[in-house]
């Protein structure tokens, strides 16, 4: 029973003397081996309710753990010198992954917003 307790004080204090970084990675890509995703549901967009210049973000199809689930559209505040890449799957192999939307210089792979 003593040479537990030893082990038990040994391992704690080695975790404690062990360096800590700040700088962990939070990225996550999850493949999700389901058919493809819905077409998307066509909406022509409100009357934006802002000011005038803000950018329609599409709506688009998501995953809620368990089934495609349709996320509504809205409209978003501009960021001059950007554009809005949509949000959508990606089909790599057999699996579905889903891409966030981000905002893109304006001569983002060639496109021009």
């Amino acid at each position: 029973m003593r040479s537990n307790g030893l082990w038990l004080a040994a391992l704690i204090g080695v975790g404690t003397l062990l360096p800590v970084t700040g700088n962990a990675r939070t990225d996550v890509s999850v493949g999700i081996n389901v058919g493809p995703p819905p077409a998307p549901v066509v909406v022509a967009p409100p009357p934006p309710v802002a000011q005038p210049g803000y950018v329609w973000a599409p709506g688009y199809w998501g995953w809620d753990g368990y089934r495609y689930v349709w996320v509504e559209g809205r409209w978003m505040a501009p960021r001059p010198g950007y554009g809005w890449v949509a949000p959508r799957w990606e089909r790599r192999g057999p699996n579905w992954f889903f891409v966030e939307g981000y905002w893109a210089p304006h001569h983002h792979h060639g496109r021009r917003w």
